[in-house]
């Protein structure tokens, strides 16, 4: 099997879905024997002491309603989390959030597509 280089391999994560990535990250670690829980419990830390969410630019994108076109919602939700018809259709049902700890360029990009899907949306 061939060696994959650093940016092969980044490029081969940019064509996953979100679901395919969780899957992976399951497999090396159980492949691997390493938990992210721990890690993802040290990051926050890694920041700095006073780096808060709107100091960094890193918001969520919630939907508040879904308005009349609630299928264009539906597609704008799969399209953007990589999820399934089932799961883009829960959280539009929900009006829960779309997708967690966004750049402020990409959340509003994704709030711009959403109301023009007819949907109202929230940064937070």
């Amino acid at each position: 099997m061939a060696k994959l280089t650093k940016e092969e391999f980044i490029n081969a994560l940019k064509e996953m879905t979100v679901f395919e990535v969780k899957e992976l990250v399951d497999a090396m670690q159980e492949e691997f024997g390493f938990d992210l829980t721990q890690v993802a419990v040290a990051a926050p830390q890694a920041q700095g002491v006073g780096a808060s969410a709107e100091e960094s630019g890193i918001v969520n994108v919630a939907l508040k309603e879904v308005g009349q076109n609630k299928i264009a919602v539906i597609k704008v939700v799969r399209e953007a989390t990589g999820l399934g018809l089932k799961e883009a259709k829960d959280i539009v049902d929900a009006c829960g959030v779309v997708k967690e700890k966004v750049d402020r360029a990409a959340a509003e990009e994704l709030k711009a597509k959403l109301e023009e899907a007819g949907a109202t949306v929230e940064l937070q």
